[in-house]
């Protein structure tokens, strides 16, 4: 039996990882179509393939990843504690850094997630770099509002704080 499967070559999931790291499209759709691979697996390091995906600026692959209903897009690797949004904060290139980094926003990344340095992805983010920031201050915005909401729904227990009585 071991034969056998050397014989296939690497796993589903090491091709995944592969996939993601080399931003290979064709090589992820192929293995999204033959099945058999968990979207969250982890290499020796703790890194899955939205990791390998975002520190390697492999955006063509990062949509099909991300689309994965099984995905989880705030997975912390072993080594640094690191979330893929930690990882996006720190890419050189500042379009790339900006669609990355939203693209992860919008699939529902958490900004709170402290890394083995305490450091959320927002500590991470470049002083000059406003894009980045005003993504932030948008989702924490919409956030607020949904908490809002969700308080709303219930009866008022006083602790809110938009009330004027600091004034």
């Amino acid at each position: 039996m071991a034969d056998a499967a050397e014989s296939q070559g690497a796993s589903n999931n090491e091709r995944l990882l592969a996939a993601a790291r080399d931003d290979n499209e064709d090589l992820l759709l192929t293995i999204f179509e033959e099945g058999g691979f968990d979207i969250n697996c982890q290499d020796g390091l703790g890194n899955t393939p939205l990791h390998n995906a975002v520190s390697h600026g492999s955006t063509d692959v990062l949509e099909h990843i991300l689309s994965h209903e099984d995905c989880d897009v705030d997975p912390v690797n072993r080594i640094d504690k690191a979330t893929p949004l930690h990882l996006a904060v720190q890419i050189q290139h500042v379009d790339l850094r900006a669609h990355i980094f939203e693209s992860l926003i919008e699939a529902g990344a958490d900004t709170t997630i402290r890394d083995k340095n305490g450091e959320t992805p927002i500590d991470l983010i470049p002083l000059d770099d406003a894009k980045l920031r005003a993504i932030i201050r948008k989702q924490q915005a919409q956030a607020s509002v949904s908490r809002d909401d969700i308080a709303s729904d219930g009866e008022d227990d006083g602790g809110g704080s938009s009330g004027s009585d600091d004034d």
